[in-house]
């Protein structure tokens, strides 16, 4: 996945790595579905289930992070930025996370929960609803040190756990589906309970996307006047596609 180098042996008909036996053949085949990432053990499979939902690892550009694709929506920004950049970029926009409390709604593969440590953060509540993506995760080498101990992971839906949360943040990461899937994980009763967790002068930055906007539709103003009816004084990043608001 393009973060660790293992020496390989070439053979006439086949590649030896590790105690692994790799066909040219099979090599072959792999390399032609460019995107698609593999578990190799007695057989090469392709790192994708169906559960209710076809849940499928892309990598969308050697050398950097894979996304998760969910019946073919993929759950990172994979085009003008990498999933791994992306997430640096929503943390760059909290001035300060040293010894902080996080906490980041919607997991995902953690790369936001992995930014936040490499930042300085010494706690993170990390809340994610779906368990295929938490095992997806657990495959995936970009997300290994969501499993530090310093991240706790909380197996649950963002809107039940909120209102029974007594844990106050530093910094809140809110990276949910589109309004589209998540719509609840937009409305001002969410943004409520987001401010009500916040301590007095933290920051609350919402990822957005760009619902619409071939259209001429700016989404994000909609849920900048809901941030303000909650309680917060917020500002648009146009370059993270986010909403950063403060408590006030």
């Amino acid at each position: 996945m393009g973060l660790t180098h293992q020496p390989c042996l070439i053979q006439a008909d086949e590649v030896v790595v590790g105690k692994l036996r790799l066909s040219w053949q099979l090599l072959k085949e792999i390399a032609e579905r460019l995107e698609d990432v593999f578990v190799l053990g007695r057989k090469a499979e392709r790192l994708c289930w169906f559960d209710d939902s076809f849940y499928r690892l892309v990598l969308p550009k050697w050398g950097h992070a894979p996304t998760v694709e969910i019946d073919g929506i993929r759950m990172h920004r994979t085009v003008e930025v990498m999933p791994e950049e992306d997430a640096m970029q929503k943390i760059s926009l909290i001035p300060s996370l040293r010894n902080a409390t996080v906490l980041d709604v919607c997991t995902g593969l953690g790369y936001t929960a992995i930014a936040a440590l490499k930042r300085g953060a010494s706690k993170i509540i990390s809340v994610e609803k779906d368990p295929n993506v938490l095992k997806m995760a657990a495959y995936n080498p970009w997300s290994r040190d969501l499993f530090d101990k310093r991240v706790k992971i909380v197996l649950r839906d963002a809107l039940d756990f909120l209102p029974s949360c007594r844990t106050l943040f530093d910094a809140v990461v809110h990276d949910p589906p589109t309004f589209k899937i998540a719509g609840d994980l937009y409305s001002l009763d969410f943004y409520r309970e987001l401010y009500r967790v916040l301590n007095r002068g933290g920051v609350l930055v919402h990822y957005v996307g760009q619902p619409g906007v071939k259209r001429g539709v700016k989404f994000y103003k909609g849920v900048m006047e809901r941030l303000r009816m909650a309680g917060f004084r917020t500002d648009y990043v146009s370059f993270a596609l986010c909403v950063r608001a403060v408590k006030v």
